[in-house]
């Protein structure tokens, strides 16, 4: 991969961590009101834990795709990718509950609720997602839409439960393609969207977006299935987090070298919209979806 581009999305990612740090700590209403020090501490938790910041950053390789301007892209977007990571980080807090799939790690740290307890994850992860619509009002009305559309009902919650009623069952690939395309694809579409959005496109290059997140939300989402497999074989534990709960996932449907063939599909069919739209960033973030090794 091209150095340049490397040190390019370090770069941003570096401006996303810093950004969200500096959104906790001047959280509050209109007239300063300071949220609780114990919801702050466990939103912080798991806002601010080491990671890939994967969704901003296509939020942010979108808009420099229209903008062609570094410095304008990062000024406009930056309402939309902080939103993002907020609604990102809320399902994993609630996805990690005793209700739903009981993990206690995340991010290599306890998970919010061991850390803290049940009551105060809940109240953690809606916090962020009530949040991330105040930033995100920035962006405008058609923004707020995208987003809560991707996140809500019909969208990545609606995914999720369809995940949860698909285990212990062998689904078809159209119908796991479905699942999937809501409970993962939806905020990765979002992702471009908003990020063209935020830079002022519309029209066929708005579409382009779309269609480049969905498979690139697919292909993020396969591969995922693969590395928990391996993340299973690593750990020495012979299976890994998804069989164990019998999830409905890709390498169960296609094996792993089917699985592997159709991650490496989607991720071909993203690249070669941003390679038309000469977009070098949204373009390794592509290529990076199916080279993960963790």
């Amino acid at each position: 991969m091209d150095r340049a581009i490397d040190a390019l999305l370090e770069r941003w990612r570096s401006f996303v961590d810093d950004a969200l740090a500096r959104h906790l700590q001047s959280t509050g209403d209109r007239d300063g009101v300071r949220p609780p020090a114990r919801l702050l501490d466990a939103m912080a938790h798991s806002l601010l834990a080491p990671g890939k910041r994967v969704r901003p950053l296509v939020v942010l390789a979108a808009a420099h795709a229209v903008l062609k301007d570094e410095e304008l892209a990062l000024e406009r977007a930056q309402p939309a990718a902080l939103a993002l990571e907020l609604v990102h980080t809320y399902s994993l807090i609630h996805d990690d509950l005793p209700a739903l799939d009981d993990d206690e790690l995340r991010r290599g740290r306890p998970t919010v609720h061991v850390a803290f307890d049940e009551a105060t994850a809940i109240l953690a992860g809606d916090a962020l997602l009530t949040d991330a619509f105040a930033l995100l009002a920035a962006a405008g009305a058609s923004a707020v839409r995208e987003l809560a559309l991707a996140a809500g009902s019909a969208g990545m919650v609606g995914g999720q439960l369809d995940d949860l009623a698909a285990e212990g069952s062998s689904p078809g690939v159209e119908q796991l393609a479905r699942i999937h395309a809501k409970k993962t694809g939806r905020l990765f579409e979002a992702a471009t969207v908003l990020g063209g959005l935020c830079a002022g496109a519309n029209g066929d290059t708005l579409a382009q977006l779309r269609t480049l997140g969905r498979h690139l939300g697919l292909a993020f989402q396969i591969a995922d299935d693969l590395l928990d497999v391996t993340a299973g074989a690593a750990a020495d534990k012979g299976t890994g987090r998804d069989a164990r709960h019998d999830k409905a996932t890709w390498v169960k449907v296609l094996g792993a070298e089917g699985a592997r063939a159709r991650a490496h599909l989607e991720a071909d069919a993203a690249l070669a919209l941003a390679r038309a739209q000469d977009a070098g960033a949204l373009a390794a973030l592509c290529r990076r979806a199916v080279a993960r090794t963790h």
